[in-house]
């Protein structure tokens, strides 16, 4: 048999060495979070787990035990038929579960007496949590960060994407929490992810940054939709140089009616929307934005949502908050468009 325990601090250090990182928690557990490229291969699924939970509690631990043994043998049977069959006898998986414990363990031991190099966290998932929590602040300390400032509508998230094409490091934020980091910043069809695997994909992207180059990152505020920004990595950014892109009011409109064009599609929506301004804008405000949007006038709803709403109040809050932005140096795409942002990525990511 070949099977060795690793610590959790020592698995991420050598995540990308393994074949396969194999979850043998719940579906339910590996959606909510799971170490980074893990594939789910339940040794209990959501329903098993709750029926041999019911028994532990009601009837006693060792019914529970038989009949937790049974499902798993058989669950573990049909990984093996289907996924192991074609892998190669140098094949070498991380395993984990909750804490390293049965789950784990049950199929380590199978897959390790196949002849496998098997690794199994100490822990499991509870252990490689902690080490992300503690390991994020490490991380920020050690980057250097740019940081793109201006108002909504700016740009900053194309320019971001521009970047990226230009081979800059990029963290995006608002990608990873699936979210535009406003009042209407929730995307149909697209929830954001649970706080703790947002921390793991925001971890994941730090730990694969160099200290050699800056890594361009937005500013946002300590909240993306639901989700918080880590406390290490906010104060980081409030304290890195920033970027100020200056863009025409116009070409902001023109962006938000292209970046939002389900709420142009969809005006019920867009109204609903509103009424989350209805405390600090008022009633009769969002009434008029609502009946304008139903007569067709996007743009000049999308207008005074700027200069009413969202501008108000911008400089100051950015100021407070970001140490260096005052001595911010301006950067002006051409226009909105994203040939224009890749034009200015291009001169600030210029090639050695």
């Amino acid at each position: 048999m070949s099977l060795h325990l690793i610590s959790a601090l020592a698995a991420m250090a050598r995540l990308d060495q393994f074949d396969a990182i194999l979850d043998a928690r719940s579906e339910g557990e590996h959606a909510e979070d799971h170490l980074p490229g893990a594939q789910s291969w339940p040794s209990l699924n959501n329903e098993e787990r709750i029926k041999v939970g019911t028994l532990y509690k009601q009837v006693n631990p060792f019914e529970a035990q038989k009949v937790g043994a049974a499902l798993v043998a058989k669950n573990i049977a049909r990984h093996i038929e289907n996924q192991v069959m074609d892998k190669p006898k140098n094949w070498q998986p991380l395993v984990y579960c909750w804490r390293g414990g049965k789950r784990s363990n049950s199929l380590a031991l199978i897959l390790g007496q196949i002849g496998f190099k098997v690794h199994l966290i100490e822990g499991g998932y509870k252990a490689f949590r902690k080490e992300v929590m503690e390991d994020i602040p490490r991380q920020a300390q050690r980057l250097q960060f740019k940081v793109l400032c201006g108002p909504t509508g700016s740009g900053k998230t194309r320019l971001l994407q521009a970047l990226a094409q230009e081979g800059a490091q990029v963290l995006d934020l608002e990608a990873i929490a699936c979210h535009r980091s406003s009042v209407l910043g929730l995307i149909p069809g697209t929830p954001q992810p649970s706080q703790k695997a947002f921390d793991t994909q925001v971890w994941d992207a730090l730990r694969g940054f160099s200290v050699d180059r800056p890594v361009f990152v937005e500013a946002e505020s300590k909240k993306v939709g639901n989700l918080a920004v880590p406390d290490a990595l906010m104060n980081a950014m409030r304290a890195s140089p920033c970027l100020r892109v200056d863009l025409s009011i116009v070409n902001r409109v023109s962006l938000l009616l292209e970046d939002y064009a389900f709420f142009t599609e969809d005006r019920a929506l867009f109204a609903d929307r509103l009424e989350k301004l209805v405390a600090l804008r008022g009633k009769a405000v969002v009434q008029g934005w609502q009946e304008r949007i139903e007569r067709g006038e996007m743009r000049e709803v999308v207008t005074e949502l700027l200069s009413g709403h969202y501008d108000p109040g911008y400089e100051t809050s950015t100021g407070n908050n970001f140490v260096h932005y005052a001595q911010a140096p301006l950067i002006t795409p051409a226009s909105h468009h994203m040939t224009d942002m890749q034009a200015l990525a291009r001169n600030l990511t210029p090639k050695s």
